[in-house]
């Protein structure tokens, strides 16, 4: 599990990088799973929940540069 401390610490390209690593990861246990051989069927929460992290983090990264959030002024 992932960290959302240590996902901020690192930069939009890092965090895109472990984005696709993650979906790596998901995916191959997906196939583990279509052919019996994923003893563990919690990982899969547990990746889909850390890509869900790491994308949220990216998000609010992304936001904070392009200069702040999209809520109108008052």
């Amino acid at each position: 599990m992932t960290k959302a401390a240590d996902l901020r610490q690192k930069d939009a390209a890092a965090l895109e990088e472990e984005v696709k690593s993650l979906q790596r990861a998901h995916f191959g246990l997906r196939m583990q799973k279509a052919t019996q051989q994923l003893n563990n069927t919690g990982s899969l929460r547990v990746t889909r929940r850390d890509i869900a992290r790491a994308k949220t983090i990216l998000a609010q990264k992304r936001a904070a540069t392009e200069g702040g959030s999209d809520k109108p002024a008052k």
